[in-house]
């Protein structure tokens, strides 16, 4: 509970666009969940689609955007084990601001 208290305080004290920066600022977030947008990946077909990013860097990237929410984590009680990554209804709520980055890409790399 106090852990609750911490957050929720800390949340009220920022401004929304610093809390959004929080949850999905950095390198790696943002092109993490844009390659989750349509589907589900393993690790390794995330890891092929983002071969500059270390393993360590894309672990600790995608337990930081599942302990926010942003993303579920499927575990398949198998061997080898098998973990599955998807974006969560509340990381789908990002999807219209990740288009709108997108699209303002494409219209900058024309310019």
């Amino acid at each position: 509970m106090k852990k609750e208290t911490k957050t929720r305080i800390k949340l009220e004290s920022s401004l929304p666009v610093e809390i959004t920066l929080d949850l999905i600022g950095g390198k790696w977030k943002v092109l993490i969940l844009w390659i989750l947008k349509d589907a589900i990946f393993r690790f390794s077909e995330l890891k092929r689609k983002m071969p500059n990013i270390t393993q360590k860097m894309l672990t600790q990237q995608l337990r930081e955007l599942e302990s926010n929410g942003l993303i579920y984590r499927k575990v398949y009680a198998q061997v080898p084990p098998k973990v599955e990554y998807s974006l969560t209804d509340l990381g789908k709520t990002l999807l219209p601001i990740l288009r709108a980055m997108h699209k303002w890409g494409e219209s900058f790399e024309k310019r």
